[in-house]
């Protein structure tokens, strides 16, 4: 099911995908309130700590924890947060 939104293509609702235009590094779309709404999110070219991994070493590990505390209320906020989506696909 593609959706069609603002001249973007999506594989579907809450499925992020790589930005090819603006200064953010991804795109998603979301339904809020009956309505589709488009939300980027993420630098790019920034080096996130990705999802944690077995022996991940203790500067990703805070620089992790650095971005939750940071973000922590916005991320909180939901789906309608860019924080939530960068928390979801970069951080976790």
């Amino acid at each position: 099911m593609a959706i069609k939104y603002r001249g973007e293509t999506f594989s579907g609702y809450n499925k992020p995908k790589a930005s090819a235009k603006g200064t953010k590094s991804h795109v998603v779309i979301i339904k809020d309130k009956g309505k589709d709404r488009m939300i980027r999110f993420g630098e790019k070219g920034a080096s996130t700590a990705g999802a944690p991994k077995a022996g991940e070493s203790d500067k990703m590990k805070a620089k992790r924890k650095s971005f939750k505390a940071r973000h922590g209320l916005n991320i909180a906020k939901g789906k309608t947060s860019a924080a939530y989506w960068a928390d979801r696909s970069k951080w976790s």
